[in-house]
C-alpha cells in the first residue's frame, strides 16, 4: 500500500524538512493515507473503514488519554502527526476559507508480534503497517473530541484474517480504554 510506503521511505526524512518542504510531505502522506482508507473501505465491503467514539472532554485530556492506551499495551508511538497544524499552516495557500477542527493529531504504531503474525500470514500485509489512531476536536463542536483508528482489512487466507481480526480487536481496545 502506497501510504506505508511512503512512511517507511520519509519517516526520518520529513524530520529534516522545513517549512514547504514538510507541508508538502506531510499532505502527500494525508493523501496517501486517503486512498489507504479508500481502499479499506471496499475492502471491507462497503463497512466504513473508521471506528470512532466522541467524548465530552477537553482535547489535551483525550489525547493524553489515547497516548496512554496505546502505551498501555506495551506499545511504542512511533510517530505524532499534527494534522490540524498543518490545515492551519497551509489554509490560505490551498484557499480553504476556515478552520475544520480546533486540534487534529494522528499516532501510528505497530506491535512487533501481531505485525510478525500477519505478514507471516500474507506478506503483502507489509502495507498495513503501521497502525494509524487519531483524535480531533471539531471547531463546530467544541467540548467533543472524536477519537478513532483505521481498521484493518479482512484480506487474504484464513490465516490472515484472523491475524488482521487480532489486530482489530487490539485497536478496538485502545480505543475503548482512550474512550471510558
Amino acid at each position: 500500500m502506497l501510504s506505508s510506503s511512503f512512511v517507511a521511505c520519509t519517516y526520518v526524512q520529513v524530520s529534516k524538512l522545513r517549512g514547504l518542504g514538510r507541508a508538502l510531505v506531510c499532505a502527500l502522506w494525508i493523501a496517501a493515507l486517503g486512498v489507504g482508507a479508500a481502499s479499506n473501505a471496499s475492502a471491507t465491503d462497503g463497512a466504513d473503514a473508521l471506528a470512532t467514539r466522541t467524548v465530552e472532554r477537553s482535547f489535551a485530556d483525550a489525547r493524553i488519554d489515547l497516548q496512554n492506551a496505546i502505551v498501555n499495551q506495551g506499545l511504542t508511538i512511533d510517530f505524532n502527526g499534527k494534522i490540524g497544524d498543518m490545515l492551519k499552516r497551509t489554509g490560505k495557500d490551498v484557499g480553504a476559507t476556515g478552520d475544520l477542527y480546533t486540534d487534529a493529531e494522528y499516532f501510528t504504531f505497530c506491535s512487533s508480534r501481531l505485525s510478525r503474525r500477519m505478514m507471516d500470514a500474507d506478506p503483502e500485509n507489509m502495507g498495513l503497517c503501521p497502525y494509524v489512531m487519531f483524535v480531533y476536536e471539531r471547531v463546530d463542536a467544541t467540548g467533543k473530541v472524536t477519537v478513532g483508528y483505521k481498521k484493518l482489512p479482512h484480506r487474504g487466507a484464513e490465516a490472515s484474517k484472523m491475524a488482521l481480526n487480532e489486530i482489530n480487536a487490539l485497536l478496538e481496545k485502545i480505543l475503548l480504554e482512550a474512550t471510558e
